[in-house]
């Protein structure tokens, strides 16, 4: 795992989780230039997800505590905030119910947090991994047909589809199947507390309510007391298309729980 460290050495520490089988940068380019006026943006590399670190994705929870060590090591075990991008908001939940660093703020982006049991969720991988592994190795499916689809699909989706596609990353062959099944599998199996609630860290979930209702729900199950932030769009759209105003929101809201 590595971090990769931007703005005023000096400035609140703020922590970026990347999605599921996302690379930082394609993640979180596009804000950097907003949020580093700020803070001193911390950009989480997963392991097995950077380029210049030959490593394989272990565990959710073991990847947690590589998280956990360095804010220790080199932040005192406190930092602002922690966005966390879909998958990212896993982390966050982890990080905030564990107890071993202090957040001042946790956002949640898009999460799904989806939980399965071990059977379920191999059969889960097993199913998906063959089909979502070569989009994210080579950039696009083995298959035609999936391939046609996906273009199809996007060219409806509009700015949103080409924004959604450059989040994810393009080919990237470093990436191993096992890391993208470890990550997955891992993210499934890992349980995440219920009714989350840590003095002095308020956790906001930026809910976009075309994803369904359901997921409001698992957030209210989840944290006792979350600042749900209703926002009328698709899986991570704010970030992907109006990063300005993705940048202004986190920003209003890690300022206001810098202290203590």
């Amino acid at each position: 795992m590595k971090v990769y460290a931007f703005g005023p050495e000096d400035a609140p520490a703020l922590l970026l989780l990347p999605g599921t089988c996302c690379h930082w940068k394609s993640n979180f380019a596009g804000v950097l230039p907003y949020l580093t006026r700020d803070f001193r943006v911390l950009c989480v590399s997963y392991d097995g997800f950077d380029e210049t670190e030959p490593a394989e994705f272990p565990t959710m929870l073991a990847e947690t505590e590589k998280i956990e060590d360095y804010v220790i090591r080199h932040w005192g075990g406190r930092v602002a905030g922690a966005y966390g991008c879909s998958l990212g908001g896993s982390f966050v939940g982890l990080l905030a119910a564990r107890r071993r660093i202090h957040l001042g703020a946790g956002i949640l982006g898009s999460s799904d947090l989806d939980q399965a049991s071990p059977l379920t969720a191999r059969l889960q991988t097993k199913l998906l991994l063959p089909l979502m592994y070569p989009l994210i190795r080579d950039g696009r499916f083995r298959s035609r047909f999936l391939q046609k689809t996906m273009e199809r699909k996007l060219q409806e989706m509009g700015d949103y589809g080409r924004a959604f596609m450059k989040l994810m990353g393009g080919p990237r062959p470093y990436v191993t199947r096992r890391s993208c099944e470890n990550q997955f599998y891992s993210d499934l199996i890992t349980p995440l507390p219920e009714k989350i609630d840590v003095p002095g860290t308020e956790i906001h979930i930026f809910y976009a309510k075309k994803m369904g209702e359901k997921y409001r729900r698992r957030y209210l199950r989840h944290f006792a007391h979350p600042v749900i932030h209703e926002q009328d769009l698709n899986h991570e759209q704010l970030l992907a298309c109006f990063p300005e105003k993705w940048a202004r929101l986190v920003t209003t809201i890690v300022k206001g729980r810098e202290g203590p």
